[in-house]
């Protein structure tokens, strides 16, 4: 079976609207390691999305899913409860970084964990508007797409978006936007455009992930906060991406001196498995009705028995210090080819959750045709990565944090190679 060959029949079988980073059909995985139909070997520096931080099928996690499917694979929930979906809400209540008692509930993807943190805090608060930041990613669904701030590909084609959902600017220092000037628009919609009193969230990633992993500046984070106590405003954090390990803490909001109201959870919090959470105050959570929340695979079990082996292996193999380590080294390799390499605008990034942003040469004007052909020069040498950016001229890297030293030093010289290639071939 040929890689080519399955693509004509996708082309023939699936919408086109599923957009493929690659053409490389996975046959089999192995912590940070691919190998395709072919048996061709990738090192895997996407991990699904963010959401292999404990790398592909961790022996603990595939042991903890064969032993509950022995036991049961389905029962809603809500219909017939188990155990481990009530210990797993008891270990985030005490594992976020939020005061207090809490409560969580859980559904299936990150987009959904969004639609209902927005839900829980319209119910609690009573109020109805929502405001999130340009160049955010919070899903697909039409709540989610609102929410984004990024119109291609997501918003394209498919006609109104929610409404009372306002957009301010992400303060982004390399682009001439300031803190100052994002909280300038934020007051300004407050006098032109919405009524504070009627926002029932301000909703933001920690470190925005498809916008280009730019993190929040602590400014803003603190003034933000101070708005929404002022306003009776609820603060959602939006770790989907930033969970679990990735920016050297368990919790991107960790990194900060401020606590959100409700955080929503997906992507790595089950290895593999599909799983989300909202964590919140206790008194918030509490504010839907029976049968308000929830959902027919919401917390699935197999799922739920995934998770509860990740928070183990997450905490048994130190995999916050790892992540800082292996963003240190990284880094230090990315900054070492800035002399030969000027395209390369800036370096990013807490812990392991690190990219690098290309720019024309001397500029900071996006590249997005630079950055692209990375990519496809590392993809043929064996290195799968993703690009981000509301231009696409950033690379990513979401390696499993589990990753070999041996393996991750042989990706370290593809990235390098690849740059440097790509950047003497653009000067021709």
């Amino acid at each position: 079976m040929k890689n080519s060959e399955i693509a004509v029949r996708k082309n023939d079988a699936i919408s086109r609207g599923v957009g493929m980073t690659t053409q490389v059909y996975a046959a089999k995985a192995e912590n940070a390691e691919v190998w395709d139909v072919e048996g061709r070997r990738y090192i895997d520096f996407a991990g699904g999305i963010a959401v292999l931080n404990t790398g592909h099928r961790h022996p603990k996690v595939i042991d903890a899913v064969k032993k509950q499917l022995d036991c049961f694979t389905h029962t809603c929930h809500q219909v017939m409860p188990y155990e481990n979906y009530v210990a797993l809400a008891e270990r985030l209540n005490k594992m976020v970084p939020i005061a207090g008692p809490k409560k969580t509930i859980f559904a299936t993807t990150g987009a959904e964990a969004v639609e209902n943190a927005v839900k829980i805090a319209r119910c609690a608060t009573g109020r109805s508007a929502v405001i999130a930041f340009t160049g955010a990613f919070h899903g697909r669904t039409f709540m989610g797409m609102a929410l984004t701030g990024k119109v291609v590909p997501y918003k394209v084609g498919f006609g109104q978006m929610m409404g009372d959902v306002f957009h301010v600017p992400f303060p982004i220092e390399l682009h001439g936007i300031s803190v100052e000037e994002s909280l300038d628009v934020l007051d300004k919609l407050f006098k032109a455009d919405v009524d504070p009193k009627r926002v029932a969230a301000i909703i933001l990633e920690p470190v925005q992930g498809e916008g280009g992993f730019y993190e929040v500046p602590r400014a803003l984070m603190k003034a933000v906060r101070q708005l929404c106590d002022e306003h009776g405003i609820l603060l959602i954090a939006d770790e989907v991406q930033t969970g679990f390990a990735r920016t050297g803490k368990v919790f991107g909001m960790e990194n900060y001196d401020v606590q959100p109201d409700l955080m929503t959870m997906a992507k790595s919090l089950a290895g593999g498995f599909p799983l989300s959470a909202v964590t919140g105050r206790a008194e918030l959570m509490d504010a839907p009705g029976p049968g308000g929340l929830g959902g027919t695979y919401a917390g699935n079990p197999l799922a739920i028995a995934a998770a509860h082996a990740v928070l183990d292996v997450i905490e048994e193999e130190k995999l916050c210090d790892r992540a800082n380590q292996l963003g240190g080294r990284l880094k230090q390799r990315l900054e070492a080819l800035r002399a030969d390499v000027p395209e390369i605008s800036d370096i990013r990034g807490p812990g392991f959750m690190v990219a690098v942003e290309f720019g024309q040469a001397g500029s900071t004007k996006p590249n997005p045709d630079l950055t692209n052909a990375i990519r496809l020069k590392a993809l043929e040498k064996g290195l799968i990565l993703l690009t981000c950016g509301v231009y696409g001229n950033v690379v990513r890297f979401l390696s499993p944090i589990t990753i070999q030293d041996e393996v991750f030093n042989e990706a370290l010289d593809i990235i390098e190679a690849s740059i440097r290639e790509c950047a003497s071939e653009a000067k021709k």
